[in-house]
């Protein structure tokens, strides 16, 4: 089936997708092959594009921006098509890395070039560091890992009680405080406890409970991904190029959204300059989920990094 076009998509020709599963510990990945994997080679290996929670299909427009290349997306556990065995329980960075690192085994291309969004870049994060031979050049674009941040208690705080808030209310509650904590700019104030919960209905979400406690979201948070920081060490011990990106539109290290100071405090401790990605945290999308960015010029901004050399 080819991806779906959304309003405001921009699409270019290119490979149809192949779709495989792919059994790991404790669960079933779905995954999607855009192009010929015996037509990849060391200088031209396969472009994953990934997310955490997002699914395959918040890529569809990127990977429509990269028809020369062979297209990796996948849904992880719990996530789109892939399923795992306990649907409530934490996932944690190190089992959304092991199901990658599996991932890339079955493919048998790597080392890969990764472009990794949000909790995806955190994920590819995970995954240099446990598995460094995996990936020749990653693109970390606003990784949310608060444990880099000098609000990092505070911001772990607020998680909590988005879990609470889960657990005892359900979804629409959970997700509202979620969607402000995350467009909050600027460090977390001391007072972001007491502050009055936002109404569901202003994110277009209901407040009432619909029993469900198997969020993808929430799983991811229930498991650290947000709070931990990265193994700065073991990443800058790695081979593997990476590259840290940030939105135009996400603010600075200090007044920006927690996955954009999340990116500059990353880039910082690497000792390398991030790069800016036109857009927002959302830059890449062309209409998915009902949100576009600017993914054109966003495709080749990551094209241009991508084709850049890659030290030897």
């Amino acid at each position: 089936m080819p991806p779906p076009v959304h309003p405001g998509m921009t699409t270019h020709p290119g490979p149809a997708p192949t779709t495989a599963t792919l059994p790991v510990e404790g669960a079933v990945l779905t995954y999607d092959v855009r192009g010929d994997l015996a037509s990849t080679t060391p200088d031209r290996p396969p472009l994953l594009l990934i997310g955490a929670p997002m699914p395959a299909t918040g890529f569809a427009t990127l990977a429509s921006h990269f028809p020369d290349r062979v297209v990796v997306t996948y849904d992880p556990r719990n996530t789109g098509r892939s399923t795992r065995d306990e649907p409530t329980a934490a996932v944690t960075t190190a089992e959304h890395a092991a199901d990658l690192h599996a991932l890339l085994a079955a493919l048998g291309r790597g080392p890969v070039d990764l472009f990794g969004s949000s909790g995806g870049a955190v994920v590819a994060l995970g995954l240099v560091a446990r598995y460094p031979d995996d990936l020749r050049t990653l693109v970390a674009h606003e990784p949310p890992a608060g444990g880099l941040l000098p609000d990092a208690e505070r911001l772990a705080a607020v998680q909590a009680d988005i879990l609470d808030t889960y657990d005892r209310e359900g979804h629409g509650p959970a997700m509202a405080r979620f969607i402000a904590h995350v467009m909050h700019r600027g460090q977390v104030p001391a007072d972001a406890l007491g502050a009055p919960a936002p109404d569901p209905a202003m994110f277009g979400l209901s407040a009432e409970d619909d029993g469900r406690r198997d969020d993808p979201l929430m799983a991811n948070l229930r498991g650290g991904g947000a709070r931990d920081g990265v193994d700065v060490e073991a990443v800058g011990r790695a081979a593997t190029r990476v590259v840290v990106g940030v939105g135009a539109q996400s603010g600075g290290p200090t007044d920006g959204e927690m996955a954009a100071r999340s990116g500059y405090a990353l880039a910082a401790a690497l000792g390398v300059e991030p790069v800016v990605f036109p857009g927002g945290h959302n830059g890449f999308l062309g209409g998915e989920f009902g949100q576009t960015g600017e993914p054109d010029a966003f495709a080749a901004t990551l094209r241009a990094v991508l084709e850049s050399p890659v030290p030897s």
